[in-house]
């Protein structure tokens, strides 16, 4: 079973320099950004979530490590309010390429689970991108539901 460990700084830093690249790509290829803009809006978004870094008040930084003690991984959430309650959302579930399908993102989830109720935390949020289709089962397999669903229909100009 993985355990959730507090992230350090230096894990907070090599991580962000990873992440701010990833979310301009997930933007664009979601139709949000263009690939022009799409560094700048990550690297703002970041800014404006984490002002503080690692500080940031009711963000809350994990690695995911397997047995063991190898870090595999890492989570984040804030804790916000939702139909008036406090939840964690999670706003980074993230396996590396080389332990991906080894059951790991599910099991941090589950330890997740244990950490919102010590926070007592009425539940979990999350967004998942459309084009995630691995994402969207292991989040359905856990017992997620939608509670909005944004579609898109591309239309050609002349058609």
């Amino acid at each position: 079973m993985v355990t959730l460990r507090r992230m350090s700084e230096a894990e907070f830093a090599s991580w962000l320099t990873q992440s701010i690249p990833e979310l301009a790509t997930d933007k664009v290829a979601a139709g949000l950004w263009t690939r022009e803009e799409s560094e700048a809006l990550s690297r703002a978004e970041h800014k404006e979530r984490l002002p503080l870094g690692l500080s940031s008040a009711g963000n809350h930084f994990f690695c995911i490590e397997a047995p063991g003690g190898q870090s595999v991984g890492m989570l984040w959430f804030a804790v916000q309010t939702r139909s008036g309650v406090p939840v964690a959302y999670v706003y980074k579930i993230e396996v590396a390429a080389k332990h991906q399908r080894r059951g790991y993102a599910r099991q941090a989830f589950i330890a997740l689970d244990r950490e919102v109720a010590a926070m007592a935390l009425h539940g979990i949020a999350l967004h998942v991108f459309g084009h995630n289709s691995g994402a969207r089962a292991l989040y359905e397999g856990l017992g997620f539901e939608p509670t909005s669903i944004h579609l898109f229909k591309p239309v050609r100009a002349g058609a």
